[in-house]
């Protein structure tokens, strides 16, 4: 049995002339709103039990108001929501704090409201006070308290029982890096005891490194909903995309799904990966030093053209990436007809593992303002170490290590 079953939710916001004609149509006698904006528009998902979803899409898509519906914050028009096991929302800043209130006070009036009795309460009030780390602010009130500190005592809150089910929207980001990385670690720690995740985050890293699952909420609707790297790359596509440019997704002999996109101004006719003797390769070791060649063809016009790569790791995380805006070698006024190599060489200075290769022509810094071809998993390779002691991570990064020994003064 699902223990998230969203079927048909939909959810639009109207404006009337008259707070009393909204009054009306709370008891039946409905009169036409001055407007009415649809967010929601028939979305339908299942999770299973211990799945981790990551929910995607631009600002304003319905992601903050499909979770504020999934955990009872706010009703849809029509459409149900079916929940197997305790909710813990993370949803807005401080949401149900009382500003003048203490941390501790809100604390109590917060995780009572979650249904918990004042012992249980008690009985975790000092691991929440330590989580927080908010110091003697725990006992002033919230206030006073900075945006991060309000962030600290929620996620405090929402996760000091661990949930069946937490919601967690965005939230993080406003925190400090530190808390953040000890947000997630407990996150993580909650995925392995069971805990299923529904997660909006905005932060590709975290998705992917978070999730087994993405959807991608698009025009109030559920635009794609399968593996994260898949449906990252598909939204990636769509944010750049204009009229009568090409979006398709390729399913590869190894099962990936590969994302291609752009207005073909300029499309690439080749790509290869080669050792430092020019020979195509799809293994590396540590160390090594290869290439990255991109051939294209300029098919219309174009005032500038800037090309880049993006090497990501089998999770679909960003390892390294640069393009020609950046190396400061833009190309401007191409004519159809025209053909270019480019090479990047670079030295293997990643880790052992599996890679795969994102390829992009487009204007300046990046392909938002004009994408002519965007290629994601356009070469995948692998890379091992049998040169250099062991070492973990996907950066090589080797350091000299000193030791002294510290004499310290004798004692009688």
């Amino acid at each position: 049995m699902s223990i998230v079953r969203v079927d048909k939710i939909s959810k639009s916001f109207k404006t009337y002339k008259s707070e009393w004609h909204r009054v009306l149509g709370w008891i039946g006698i409905e009169i036409a709103p001055l407007t009415e904006k649809t967010i929601l528009s028939d979305v339908s998902f299942e999770v299973e039990a211990g799945q981790a979803i990551g929910l995607i899409g631009q600002n304003g898509a319905g992601k903050s108001t499909l979770l504020k519906i999934i955990s009872g914050t706010m009703q849809a028009n029509t459409g149900t929501v079916e929940l197997n096991g305790r909710v813990s929302a993370l949803l807005e800043l401080g949401m149900g704090f009382n500003p003048d209130m203490t941390g501790r006070a809100n604390v109590w009036n917060t995780a009572g409201l979650m249904g918990f009795s004042k012992d249980q309460i008690d009985d975790v009030m000092a691991d929440i006070e330590d989580f927080a780390e908010i110091g003697t602010y725990f006992d002033e009130p919230i206030r006073t308290y900075s945006s991060g500190m309000q962030v600290r005592l929620a996620f405090s809150v929402a996760t000091a029982f661990r949930p069946d089910i937490l919601i967690v929207d965005e939230a993080l980001s406003v925190g400090d890096a530190y808390f953040q990385h000890k947000s997630f670690a407990r996150i993580r720690q909650f995925q392995e005891q069971g805990t299923t995740l529904l997660l909006v985050s905005h932060d590709r890293a975290s998705v992917a490194s978070l999730c087994d699952r993405a959807l991608l909420i698009h025009d109030g609707k559920v635009a794609k909903d399968g593996d994260p790297e898949e449906v990252l790359d598909y939204y990636n596509a769509i944010v750049a995309q204009r009229e009568g440019s090409r979006l398709e997704q390729v399913k590869g002999a190894d099962g990936r799904v590969r994302t291609i996109s752009g207005t073909g101004e300029a499309t690439i006719e080749n790509i290869q990966l080669v050792d430092e003797k020019g020979e195509d390769v799809d293994s590396l070791l540590v160390g090594d030093k290869a290439s990255i060649i991109i051939d294209l063809a300029v098919h219309e016009p174009i005032p500038e053209l800037v090309v880049g790569y993006m090497i990501k790791d089998r999770l679909g995380r960003a390892v390294f990436g640069t393009n020609s805006f950046h190396t400061k070698q833009v190309i401007t006024d191409l004519k159809p007809g025209e053909t270019y190599r480019y090479q990047y060489d670079f030295d293997v200075k990643i880790g052992h593992g599996n890679y795969s290769i994102q390829v992009a022509l487009h204007q300046a810094d990046s392909h938002i303002a004009k994408n002519y071809e965007w290629r994601d998993l356009a070469l995948t390779f692998s890379v091992a170490n049998t040169k250099y002691a062991l070492f973990e991570g996907t950066s090589w990064i080797p350091p000299k290590l000193t030791i002294e020994r510290q004499m310290g003064k004798e004692t009688k």
